[in-house]
């Protein structure tokens, strides 16, 4: 295994999308099937090599060889590797599956990955996922596509399944900090990033911080161990949420984590619950900009502003150095990111089998959404 701790800069390549059918509920209860060359050849009654000729559509194959091979492949739900990819040439494309298209960081991601790809031969398709449970269909999809990699934005499948997938085609894993086999990983440096806010907020003089987070049950809707996953601890908002944990308790302190959806009008919502009680938060830390920006709507809909509740976010999207925002967010670079996930890509696509994990620096940009923390006086009844 190869860990790598790096950035590089980025400069916008073809792009198309493909939305992945839903496929039926048995084919995400388990990893991608392996059914092997073999198989289909004994399934079909002939050679290995007339299942190879087939499937590189070559000279000379009857149409009742073909027929049988098919139905066979067909049957055993058979995917070729990557030794028979490659006999057949690559498609030069590449496919990127993204959950919350309207996610400005995860967009990043992908601008980073196509300014990669100026000057190659290769085009990236975009596989959009809606919901968690279809991001098993959107792999597969790309996969059955015959892209000659993938790259995934932190899937909600375990590491067996993508363990499994990556035994078959190149993967590249974005925002999860797996110790994989197969496939390689590009994660920001999480705890880092939130060592650096909470000691920001720390030094502001806050103790009552509530850490804003996704809910794990509704979001990390695993098609593989669940519980194996969350033990884990590898994915960001898990990494954020312990290390947030760890330094509120080594200062003596109460932890406070609320949970809430995925978006910014229900991050608004759960914020402003918080907003109402007798004794509000002096400090929101949330686990992403997306619902940062949710916190601010609640603070300022409360006639509040920093010097009453200070915010921060993570991620750094555009939006949060916008001067009417002005967010202090931790900068973990998506263009960098996708980047070399594309990097990464192609250097297994040329033939390299060893694993890597790359870990990108994070920086905290401090900006107007944080002040120090209020007096508070000797609370009466």
């Amino acid at each position: 295994m190869d860990t790598r701790d790096r950035g590089n800069d980025a400069t916008e390549g073809p792009a198309s999308l493909v939305h992945p059918g839903h496929g039926d509920s048995t084919s995400l209860g388990a990893a991608p099937r392996n059914a092997t060359i073999q198989d289909v050849a004994d399934a079909a009654g002939v050679s290995r090599a007339a299942v190879s000729k087939v499937i590189r559509n070559a000279y000379g194959v009857s149409p009742q060889m073909r027929s049988k091979v098919e139905a066979a492949i067909a049957q055993l739900s058979y995917r070729p590797r990557v030794a028979a990819r490659a006999m057949r040439g690559p498609s030069h494309t590449l496919g990127i599956e993204i959950a919350q298209v309207s996610n400005e960081f995860l967009t990043m991601i992908v601008r980073g990955a196509l300014e990669t790809l100026v000057g190659t031969p290769y085009q990236l398709v975009v596989a959009p996922v809606t919901a968690p449970h279809e991001t098993g269909n959107a792999l597969q999809s790309l996969a059955d596509r015959q892209v000659d990699g993938i790259i995934a934005i932190s899937p909600m499948v375990g590491e067996a399944w993508l363990e499994a997938l990556s035994d078959r085609i190149p993967v590249v894993i974005i925002g999860r900090h797996d110790v994989s086999t197969h496939y390689d990983t590009v994660a920001g440096a999480d705890r880092s990033g939130t060592d650096q806010v909470m000691a920001h907020l720390f030094d502001l003089g806050h103790s009552r911080i509530t850490h804003l987070t996704i809910d794990n049950a509704r979001e990390h809707i695993l098609v593989d161990d669940p519980t194996d996953w969350q033990r884990s601890g590898r994915e960001p908002h898990a990494i954020r949420h312990t290390v947030y944990t760890e330094q509120m308790r080594r200062r003596g302190l109460e932890p406070e984590v609320l949970y809430t959806g995925g978006d910014e009008l229900e991050a608004q919502s759960s914020a402003a619950e918080l907003l109402a009680r007798r004794e509000p938060p002096t400090a929101i830390f949330a686990g992403n900009d997306t619902l940062a920006m949710g916190a601010l709507r609640a603070v300022a809909e409360a006639g509040l502003g920093p010097a009453d509740v200070s915010v921060v976010g993570y991620d750094d999207i555009t939006m949060a150095s916008h001067p009417l925002v002005s967010l202090t967010s931790v900068d973990q670079s998506g263009t960098r990111i996708g980047a070399e996930a594309v990097r990464l890509l192609l250097e297994r696509i040329a033939g390299r089998t060893e694993s890597v994990q790359v870990e990108e620096q994070v920086h905290l940009r401090v900006r107007g959404s944080t002040a120090p923390a209020p007096h508070r006086g000797t609370t009466t009844e």
